[in-house]
């Protein structure tokens, strides 16, 4: 890259680096190839994100006014963490390669690493859930972390020969969010929750005939969010034609969207971890679940294609920047929301005929404090983690304290990596969740509870797609609602009976 930086070539060269990782990562996650080529897409686009490309995008971040403000900030922001990623894509390679090729063993039995918490939902005794749990841990803990100790060091180091005082203050700044206010506001939400908490997560465990808080292990929870009790109203034979109804109501015709594929076959190398892969947006999203059976499915499966309509609907004519960068606290969020259908008791009833909707949406209220509970932990650890101040020996131990007194379930220190997504995503999700609450209140006093199957309701929602991720999450709620991003609607969910 010259020092003149040609911002317009700058942004069609990152577009296409962008269309062609997601790709790779589409063709290897979904199971299509074992190995994901990523370091060639780096060298290819290399320039991108030599630091001169990311000094000068600093400078003229501080310069800018106005909407050239707006998406250089963005574009540094790509680039920053581009600059990181090219520096670290060999150690991700190598975990991809590690995560393919290894398995566990139980009994005879040898599972794919990456089907193991699979494996682990779909078991009913607990002994062998916790054999899996420990026989994936120990391969976690020999073979994964010692290469995300070396790709976390050499990212914090890249954070500081850039400038900045830690990793922490790096995200920060790029992603426009104060975390130490959101922090705040998360230990709040804890202690708000704190007396509900056992409450509601004892009752479920009882009904899922796990043990309660105090002798539940870790290795339970899987079997908890799976709740097999409860597959009976979900039937696999639904699951895509419920997604497509849910749609239609909202005037959306999946079938018609030829810009939206959705992969749901099972392969062996498949990851567990449902994802959206927006190649090129608006043209080419894809959606990829790897089915387990049950409410899981119907979740992971409304919660991608919530980021699908999101990515779909966006306006073709913005900018790369608003298309493919931003807050994804926005697309989170409306995740998020699609993914609320599937629990919510009038949504239960008019597409899937359930014979007591309330007692899934118990569940899912239950499951979901987990959740956020564990998210505002996280949160805390990796403000630890990313500050500099703190060596690494000790945050094994804090990352099974921080969950584990959020949660109430002790916590293993096996995963105090491989539970850490890179760039504070953490953040991202829990704006999105405190977001989410906000837009489904909206659109229950707009259109009632029944929102889902509602034309205008659908209208109104493809109204805030198209703005991409034009504005920031905190921004979007100010624009279209006039409102305060906070977690004081959220909790209120939990705290109110």
């Amino acid at each position: 890259m010259t020092a003149a930086l040609d911002l317009e070539k700058y942004r069609s060269e990152a577009e296409a680096f962008c269309e062609a990782l997601d790709r790779e990562y589409y063709l290897h996650l979904a199971g299509h190839k074992r190995e994901l080529e990523v370091e060639p897409i780096y060298q290819l686009h290399g320039e991108l994100f030599s630091r001169g490309a990311v000094e000068e995008l600093r400078e003229l971040a501080g310069s800018a006014r106005g909407d050239a403000r707006r998406r250089t900030a963005y574009l540094l922001e790509f680039a920053v963490h581009g600059h990181l990623g090219l520096a670290t894509s060999s150690y991700e390679a190598r975990l991809a390669e590690l995560e393919v090729g290894l398995e566990v063993e139980l009994d005879g039995e040898r599972v794919p690493f990456r089907m193991a918490p699979v494996k682990q939902a779909n078991e009913a005794d607990a002994d062998r859930r916790a054999a899996l749990s420990d026989a994936r841990d120990a391969l976690v803990t020999v073979h994964l972390n010692p290469v995300y100790v070396e790709a976390l060091e050499r990212s914090h180091e890249l954070a500081r020969s850039l400038g900045w005082s830690s990793y922490r203050d790096m995200c920060a700044q790029l992603r426009g969010v104060d975390l130490g206010a959101l922090a705040a506001q998360t230990r709040a939400f804890l202690e708000a929750t704190a007396a509900t908490y056992p409450q509601l997560l004892n009752s479920e465990l009882e009904a899922a005939e796990l043990p309660a808080l105090g002798e539940l292990r870790r290795s339970d929870l899987p079997r908890l969010f799976r709740a097999p009790e409860l597959d009976g109203a979900f039937p696999d034979d639904r699951l895509i034609s419920s997604f497509e109804a849910s749609l239609a109501g909202m005037g959306i015709d999946l079938a018609a969207q030829e810009n939206v594929h959705l992969d749901t076959e099972s392969r062996p190398t498949k990851s567990a971890r449902a994802f959206c892969a927006p190649a090129r947006v608006p043209e080419e999203v894809y959606l990829v679940i790897s089915p387990v059976g049950g409410h899981d499915d119907y979740e992971a499966l409304f919660h991608e294609g919530g980021h699908v309509e999101h990515y779909a609907h966006t306006d073709p004519g913005l900018e790369f920047e608003y298309r493919r960068l931003g807050d994804n606290s926005v697309t989170e969020s409306f995740a998020f929301l699609i993914e609320g259908m599937t629990s919510q008791p009038a949504w239960l009833e008019s597409r899937l005929g359930a014979a007591d909707p309330e007692r899934i949406a118990r569940h899912t209220r239950a499951v979901r404090l987990v959740f956020l509970r564990r998210y505002a932990a996280k949160l805390e650890y990796e403000l630890e983690l990313h500050s500099g101040n703190a060596g690494l020996d000790a945050m094994p131990a804090r990352y099974s304290e921080l969950l584990g007194d959020a949660t109430a379930v002790p916590w293993p220190r096996a995963n105090w990596l491989a539970d850490v997504d890179s760039a504070f995503y953490v953040a991202c999700y829990l704006r999105a969740w405190a977001l989410e609450a906000i837009w489904r209140r909206a659109l229950t006093e707009r259109f009632g509870e029944s929102w889902f199957a509602e034309p205008a309701a659908g209208e109104w929602l493809r109204g805030i797609w198209r703005n991409g991720q034009r504005l920031r999450a905190d921004e979007l709620l100010a624009e279209t609602l006039g409102e305060e991003l906070d977690f004081t609607a959220l909790a209120a969910e939990f705290v109110s009976g």
